[in-house]
C-alpha cells in the first residue's frame, strides 16, 4: 500500500489502552447510541465518556445501560444509573440522550481486574455534578471537548 501524502504530524499518535488510575474525574458525555443485545433480545444506550480535566484529559471511556433487556435486574441498574446521569447533568427529563453531551460532570472510574481474554479495564461506578468535586488541575488551558 502507497502512502503517498500521508504526514504523521498531522494526526496524533494513538492512545494507550491501558486503564487509567481509580479516581473522581471531571468529564464529558461526547456520544450516546443503541444498540442491540449479543443476544438480541434487547437493547443498551452505549455512552462514550471523555475526561476533560487533568492528567487523562482526552481519554475516552465507554459505559453501557440496559434500559431494554428481558433482566429486570439489568434494567434497573440501568434506569438509577440514568437518573444519577440526569441529576449530574441538571437534565431530569430528557427525550434523547444527546441531550446529556457535553455537559461538565464528576465520574469515578474504577479498575476492572482481567477475566479470562479480557485485559483489565475501567469501569464507571458514578455519576456526580460537576460541582461536586473539585476539578484535577488542567494540563492545556483549553480542554480537548472545547477545542
Amino acid at each position: 500500500m502507497r502512502l503517498d501524502g500521508f504526514n504523521a504530524s498531522d494526526f496524533a499518535p494513538s492512545q494507550s489502552y491501558e486503564p487509567i488510575p481509580e479516581g473522581t474525574y471531571k468529564a464529558v458525555i461526547t456520544e450516546s447510541e443503541e444498540k442491540p443485545t449479543k443476544a438480541g433480545t434487547g437493547s443498551y444506550m452505549q455512552l462514550t465518556v471523555e475526561i476533560i480535566d487533568g492528567q487523562h484529559s482526552g481519554r475516552k471511556l465507554i459505559d453501557r445501560l440496559n434500559l431494554n433487556n428481558p433482566n429486570k435486574v439489568a434494567v434497573d441498574i440501568a434506569q438509577r444509573t440514568l437518573s444519577s446521569i440526569c441529576r449530574a447533568t441538571g437534565v431530569m427529563t430528557p427525550t434523547d440522550s444527546q441531550e446529556l453531551h457535553d455537559k461538565p460532570i464528576m465520574v469515578k472510574v474504577v479498575i476492572r481486574p482481567a477475566q479470562g481474554e479480557y485485559s483489565a479495564s475501567n469501569e464507571i461506578k458514578s455519576y456526580m455534578a460537576g460541582e461536586s468535586i473539585p476539578a484535577q488541575p488542567a494540563t492545556s488551558s483549553k480542554p480537548s471537548w472545547a477545542r
